[in-house]
């Protein structure tokens, strides 16, 4: 548990805490924080024992909780940076360490970790409101300089769409994006009653290893051309890219930046913040990476017959064929590929940012 927004509980009927409250140390745990702390010791001692831990590590923890992992991970490093955003856990964490030879190893910092500043860390073992998932993900993985690897327990199906590869019926946006920056490998399952209260669903522990040099890559421009290829994930590409939605866009972008060519002398600007990989809002199309097969009035192709954009058109289904792209799925291209068409759209001067 950690990092998250606090929301307000509403107060039972007749005052009495709900059955939802669960209690530990004299503390109260709710649900609809994402608040569930681990109570399986074996559990814990085999996440510290994958997570690969030397003497001379700092560990980053994130939702400590009352401190159950966050004692196994003292002593196994060096010392231990712990964030959390319930005030209540902070005192629990002080006053449990307070006086023990751990005290001056344990640094605490209160606060949403999504919003925090973190500091130098070589490992990061992570429990966390599965809501923040993604956008805590992608953080880590902007973070410099660059740690040696992350142990994060995740909701499991997004575990497995983390690790899911090419041909995988979970293979999607976030996969693609993940594994570009990272290596990626599923440690356990974990069942709920492991919990405490027990979440709804079961968790999975991830191992992800940043990929060192990071990627050459606009970040922005890679994910453009990502989320359009995952609107339909079993589309074939060369149908995507017909649609009159993205062919607007696409035009759009390449007359505004040949504009900017002309007056400025200014390419397309790189984007080195990673963090944008993980943003879910602010779409440049509408994903729907469970293609029903249906069309609606926005995914109709633009006839060739059409005079407005249809030279455009042809020159985003050249660049198509020239790859030998048109007839694939985005649901079976690896990283490579990906790349690969990205280079040869930005080579034709079409851009997605």
């Amino acid at each position: 548990m950690a990092g998250g927004k606090i929301r307000k509980e509403k107060p039972s009927r007749g005052g009495a805490a709900g059955s939802s409250n669960h209690y530990q140390g004299g503390i109260q745990f709710h649900k609809s924080k994402g608040q569930h702390i681990l109570k399986n010791p074996l559990l814990v001692d085999s996440i510290i024992q994958k997570a690969g831990i030397n003497s001379t590590d700092v560990i980053l923890e994130i939702g400590p909780g009352t401190g159950n992992l966050t004692k196994k991970l003292l002593e196994a490093g060096k010392s231990v940076v712990a964030v959390e955003l319930d005030p209540r856990m902070v005192l629990e964490l002080q006053r449990r360490f307070q006086g023990t030879p751990h005290s001056n190893r344990l640094k605490v910092i209160q606060g949403d970790v999504l919003k925090c500043d973190l500091p130098y860390f070589d490992i990061c073992v992570a429990n966390i409101p599965y809501q923040i998932s993604s956008p805590l993900t992608f953080k880590l993985l902007n973070h410099r300089p660059v740690f040696r690897c992350a142990v994060i327990m995740f909701q499991r199906e997004f575990a497995m769409r983390l690790v899911a590869q090419p041909g995988d019926t979970l293979y999607c946006r976030l996969s693609v994006n993940t594994q570009l920056l990272a290596r990626v490998s599923h440690l356990l399952k974990v069942g709920k009653n492991n919990f405490r209260p027990p979440p709804k669903v079961d968790s999975s522990v991830v191992r992800i290893e940043p990929r060192k040099p990071a990627p050459s890559v606009n970040f922005k421009e890679w994910d453009g051309l990502v989320r359009i290829c995952f609107t339909r994930k079993n589309k074939t590409i060369g149908a995507i890219f017909k649609q009159k939605r993205v062919l607007s866009i696409l035009e759009k972008n390449y007359k505004t930046l040949q504009a900017l060519q002309t007056s400025q002398g200014n390419g397309n600007q790189v984007v080195t913040d990673a963090s944008v990989l993980g943003d879910a809002g602010e779409l440049t199309m509408e994903t729907d990476e469970n293609d029903d097969g249906d069309d609606d009035d926005d995914d109709m192709e633009m006839d060739d017959g059409e005079a407005n954009g249809s030279d455009f058109k042809e020159k985003v289904l050249g660049v198509l064929r020239q790859g030998k792209y048109e007839e694939k799925r985005s649901s079976k291209l690896a990283q490579a590929d990906f790349m690969h068409l990205l280079s040869l759209f930005n080579q034709a001067g079409i851009h997605f940012s």
